[in-house]
């Protein structure tokens, strides 16, 4: 059974086993690369009676990032992109929250990644909430915003021979929510 939106208003947890947090890059200027985030932890508040008051922030470890190919992820962990040892950690906080109609959410904030600190808007579309069978209530969100690597010190790339990068610039960041109401 679904809660009222007003009736959601507390604390939550992302739900690390429930909750996706992925990218897809452009290779070659012919195909993509997805990959995903598998160490993470957020926290939220939501006010279900003025969104605008709602509060979010993620910590990602940069390590923990996987395409599937050990070899492009031990790359993607270096100085040429993350530099994972130097700069463990990924952050996302929120500085607003716009309700733009009953199910989406424009959430702006600041996207840390190595040593730069950006601004981003995240388009959210609100996918429900439920009790699970444990009791807990559970609310969904998905959204995806699209970043330029380059505008975070990303610039590592290697020349294709008939033309064009190995790299693109642009990459999407995809979210998958399932944060779960505390208390």
């Amino acid at each position: 059974m679904s809660v009222p939106l007003a009736e959601l208003t507390g604390d939550y947890v992302l739900d690390p086993t429930h909750t996706r947090i992925g990218f897809v890059a452009r290779h070659a200027m012919v195909t993509k690369v997805r990959g995903a985030f598998h160490e993470f932890e957020g926290t939220a508040h939501l006010d279900g009676a003025d969104p605008a008051r709602s509060t979010g922030q993620v910590v990602i470890k940069a390590e923990s990032i996987d395409t599937g190919v050990e070899q492009r992820d031990q790359h993607l962990r270096t100085n040429d992109f993350l530099d994972a040892p130097n700069f463990p950690d990924i952050t996302f906080r929120t500085t607003g929250v716009e309700q733009k109609s009953e199910t989406e959410y424009r959430v702006t904030g600041d996207l840390t990644i190595k040593d730069t600190t950006k601004p981003v808007t995240i388009d959210f579309e609100y996918t429900g909430n439920a009790v699970d069978p444990y009791g807990n209530l559970r609310v969904g969100l998905e959204g995806s915003v699209i970043v330029s690597r380059k505008e975070f010190g990303i610039t590592w790339n290697a020349a294709l021979e008939g033309g064009g990068v190995l790299v693109g610039d642009k990459i999407v960041l995809e979210f998958d929510v399932s944060a779960i109401k505390q208390g």
